[in-house]
């Protein structure tokens, strides 16, 4: 357990650090991409509004009194554009391609005509912005290149990533060499938790013994048959208790244990159910078992007879007299389900269903010594499906008709 609960920490703190390196990656470099992007669509913006150039004095670039106080005074002479102006029609009427050395007349040409083609009013083709400005003539479209800027974004999310990378595998390995100082605590408390259990277990065994053996001695006295009864009472429950304590602490402390084979389940289920017809019977209880016959799954025989043994002594404990105690199993699908279904003496509300396979949970209703249980019984059925790979849970309709569902994984498939 400890080796899982160590395994989960590692694998819960890196998906972790994964995930919010991931976030703040992708979150620079979106918020570095749309910044390129804004400042393009500005420039085009600006660039549309004055018939796809700078406005000039003499054939040069004017100087800040006729920029926009967001643009550098530099910005006409380091901005590489052109644009192409066509008719309504589709035809090319002027192309102008002196502020760029790279593209010549049939390559922007080339590039209007896809763009017109393709309906978008702005976007990138290549490395070129590019926006769609209505004219007198028809339509001018504007390509602004941000190679640079792209190539510099591309750089910046490259490293981003690889320093990421680099970042969440040391961090990784930290988690990985450090870890266990970090389980140590709990780990050394689920020791000595374990350790009362079955140490606790082993020496109630030897005194429980002893008590029983003077109760044989003491029952040829007559006049204290009642106080007997009521000695071999409690001794057997506290062995019970004993019993199940050692057991849970087993399961907890070897999870791989069990060895699972091929086991009928339908025989299980029938065989154990059957024994506790004489014990029904004697309070004026039945049992209604419907056991769909040649169902195997893979298991331990022994667990599977504690588990129904289990679930049916808790359901014959539970419910009143004159009630019937309902047993199936059947396959539903590619699952088996093993459902036990009683009426409850008491009503059993949603919050207890969310406790009701914690250790030693009893509903405040039922916390007295009648029944005979002792909170342990259900804690050990879902351990045991836990073994098996299967899920247990409880259900009621309205409080009073309760019922225990197991899912197992069918061998048949």
């Amino acid at each position: 357990m400890i080796k899982r609960l160590k395994l989960k920490f590692i694998v819960l703190a890196v998906i972790s650090i994964f995930v919010l390196l991931s976030a703040i990656v992708a979150g620079m470099n979106i918020i570095n991409y749309n910044s390129v992007v804004l400042e393009a669509d500005e420039i085009l913006a600006f660039l549309s509004e004055n018939n796809g150039a700078f406005p000039d004095r003499g054939g040069k670039p004017a100087h800040g009194i006729y920029m926009p106080k967001r643009f550098s005074p530099e910005t006409p002479y380091e901005t590489r554009y052109f644009y192409v102006l066509m008719s309504d029609s589709g035809r090319v009427i002027e192309t102008h391609t002196e502020q760029i050395i790279s593209i010549d007349e049939q390559t922007a040409e080339d590039y209007a005509e896809s763009i017109m083609e393709s309906g978008k009013d702005t976007g990138f083709i290549g490395d070129y912005r590019y926006c769609i400005a209505e004219a007198k003539k028809g339509n001018r479209i504007i390509f602004l290149d941000c190679g640079r800027k792209l190539e510099a974004f591309d750089r910046f999310m490259f490293i981003s990533v690889f320093m990421s990378f680099v970042g969440f595998a040391a961090v990784s390995v930290i988690i990985i060499i450090f870890s266990g100082k970090i389980i140590k605590p709990v780990a050394q408390s689920y020791e000595k938790q374990k350790r009362f259990i079955t140490d606790a277990g082993h020496e109630l065994k030897t005194p429980l013994t002893i008590i029983n053996a003077n109760v044989d001695l003491l029952e040829s006295d007559p006049n204290d048959a009642d106080c007997i009864n009521d000695i071999r009472q409690q001794t057997q429950r506290l062995a019970s208790l004993t019993n199940n304590l050692v057991y849970l602490a087993q399961l907890d402390e070897n999870e791989e244990h069990i060895e699972k084979v091929e086991t009928p389940l339908s025989d299980i289920v029938s065989e154990t159910v059957a024994a506790f017809e004489t014990i029904v019977q004697m309070q004026n209880k039945k049992i209604v078992c419907s056991v769909q016959p040649l169902l195997s799954i893979k298991g331990d025989n022994i667990a599977l007879q504690q588990l129904v043994s289990v679930l049916v002594d808790n359901a014959i404990k539970y419910s009143p007299e004159n009630s019937a105690i309902r047993v199936t199993l059947e396959k539903r699908n590619k699952s088996i389900e093993f459902a036990v279904s009683n009426t409850s003496v008491y009503p059993i509300e949603g919050d207890a269903l969310e406790h009701i396979f914690d250790r030693f949970y009893r509903t405040d209703t039922s916390r007295n010594s009648e029944t005979g249980g002792n909170g342990i019984g259900l804690s050990i059925a879902k351990k045991i499906m836990e073994e098996h790979k299967g899920k247990i849970y409880a259900r009621t309709t309205d409080g009073l008709d309760f019922s225990i569902i197991c899912l197992f994984r069918s061998v048949q498939g």
